[in-house]
């Protein structure tokens, strides 16, 4: 394809933008797309397998969406939110597994049970009350509590190796949790892409300047990093699916949506096991609670990952404070995105966020014996030697003006589009790519309004069954969908043994509290 007019520009060769490439080339293949990656490599960002946590974030064990009030009680109305949402990627997954537009599933994605573990009364009370409030929802109907360590040595051994039996512990498991390599999915659908016609990816390319010229339409001009040549290009359609790199060049649209957006990048870092012996031993995501003050982000995990075909063991993440908006952008890019209609925001969330940017300082100072104190926390054995330091990637948080027209920090993700839908941009991280087939239908319905009403819809049903319908509130649907996702994608296995298993953990469960 060689034409300086496109039906869509997508800026960034992430998921993002890879998913709602591959929407649109499913929805209608004479469409003329257009991808532009600043690096030399697709996905090297936020989407790369070591740049994230790799969780498929289906709210099985990140204990931040579901908080507890002052009141005791436990919200679940999120992780209901961000489960229902993760199913519609497994759904697409799925559906392009089926076609042969993505691999064996196992290239990039893998059964890796979920589970929470807490320690001390008080957070056991909460993950009790937590549990209690999900497993009574069909979307969580699968999760197991307990408090027994013998069960939860079989489902975490590293764990619970050489811990006192003095402290009260306790953890929750949904067997069928997964390990997503959100690196090698996006590289295996931008390479189902490349056969296709009307597509084309420039790499060593970006996005130096975009204005609207008529009517839904724009005018990009792009550049060739390697050799400082520029090329102007229109149009219909702009996507902003650059991660940290977003919010700039919202601004540089001007769009009156964009006005009062600011940012506030957080970095972060992964402690990374160098011992096989000790990656042999652990299979299991191992969420905990996130240290006060921390962002989100920040929660700490034990991870069992497959990044590019090999196994992994990863503790973290350690977040740290940084004015760079990507992990190859500048240390001037907090600066440049400073606007006279986001500087209230942003002195807002400065002035209301001290405890938030002492707590991010003092990441960035800890040692490496400071460290894997921390990771002793939830791997009572490690030894310093068997872990080495590892940088993950940018994550810029969204800053906007609240009701009262004052500055707030949020932290999940939110989308921006024009009016006229001719551009959209996506912001923030959490959950991020997990979510990212539920982001850019959204793109789909706000940004090409009347090709929806028109087949599109009906279309977008056969590649997400579930489209148009609740998840949430339906639970013959979910069964249905949840079961075949889980068989196409290589984890029903697990779904299998949890169910076998279930019985007994639960009978010695009830054992156990009647005998206390």
């Amino acid at each position: 394809m060689a034409t300086n007019k496109v039906d869509a520009l997508l800026v960034g060769s992430g998921v993002m933008s890879t998913t709602l490439a591959t929407l649109l080339k499913k929805l209608d293949s004479s469409l003329n797309v257009l991808m532009v990656e600043r690096l030399d490599q697709i996905a090297a960002e936020s989407t790369d397998g070591w740049n994230n946590a790799g969780t498929g974030h289906a709210g099985y064990c990140e204990l931040n969406y579901t908080p507890q009030g002052a009141d005791g009680d436990v919200a679940i109305e999120r992780a209901l939110t961000i489960n229902a949402n993760y199913e519609i990627s497994q759904q697409l997954w799925s559906s392009l597994v089926d076609s042969g537009d993505l691999p064996s599933p196992d290239q990039f994605i893998n059964s890796t049970p979920h589970i929470s573990f807490v320690w001390g009364q008080d957070n056991v009370e909460f993950l009790r009350k937590r549990y209690e409030k999900l497993k009574d929802h069909h979307l969580f109907a699968d999760i197991e509590y307990s408090e027994d360590a013998d069960t939860l040595t079989e489902w975490m051994p590293l764990v619970m190796n050489n811990r006192t039996g003095d402290e009260p512990v306790a953890a929750t498991r949904v067997a069928y949790g997964a390990d997503v390599d959100f690196g090698s999915l996006t590289r295996n659908l931008v390479a189902s892409l490349e056969k296709q016609s009307g597509f084309e990816l420039r790499l060593g390319h970006e996005v130096s300047a975009l204005k609207k010229v008529d009517a839904g339409q724009w005018q990009v001009t792009v550049k060739n990093l390697s050799t400082g040549k520029k090329e102007t290009l229109n149009s219909d359609f702009v996507f902003l699916g650059a991660g940290g790199g977003a919010l700039p060049l919202l601004q540089k649209s001007d769009i009156p949506e964009s006005k009062g957006y600011g940012g506030f990048p957080v970095s972060g870092q992964w402690l990374v096991c160098q011992n096989e012996d000790v990656i042999k031993q652990h299979h299991a995501k191992v969420y905990g609670k996130a240290a006060i003050g921390a962002p989100p982000m920040s929660v700490p995990h034990l991870d069992t990952r497959i990044i590019n075909g090999k196994p992994a063991l990863l503790f973290g993440p350690y977040a740290g404070f940084t004015t760079q908006f990507l992990k190859a952008g500048s240390r001037l890019d907090l600066l440049k995105s400073v606007r006279s209609n986001n500087l209230k925001p942003m002195i807002d969330v400065g002035l209301n966020n001290m405890d938030l940017t002492r707590y991010l300082i003092s990441e960035v100072m800890q040692s490496h014996k400071d460290r894997v104190a921390t990771l002793k926390q939830y791997l009572p054995s490690a030894k310093a030697e068997d872990w080495t330091l590892a940088h993950a990637g940018q994550r810029v948080q969204i800053i906007k003006k609240d009701e009262n027209g004052r500055g707030k920090l949020e932290f999940g993700t939110e989308l921006v589009a024009a009016e006229d839908g001719s551009l959209a941009a996506l912001l923030g991280a959490s959950p991020g790519a997990s979510v990212a087939a539920k982001a850019m239908i959204e793109v789909l319905e706000r940004c090409f309004r009347m090709r929806m009403d028109g087949d599109w819809k009906a279309k977008l049903k056969t590649l997400v069954p579930s489209y148009g319908e609740s998840l949430v509130e339906d639970a013959t649907l979910l069964q249905t969908i949840r079961h075949r996702t889980l068989d196409t994608l290589g984890l029903q296995a697990s779904s299998a043994k949890q169910t076998t298993g279930n019985t007994d953990h639960q009978e010695r469960e009830e054992l156990r509290r009647s005998a206390g």
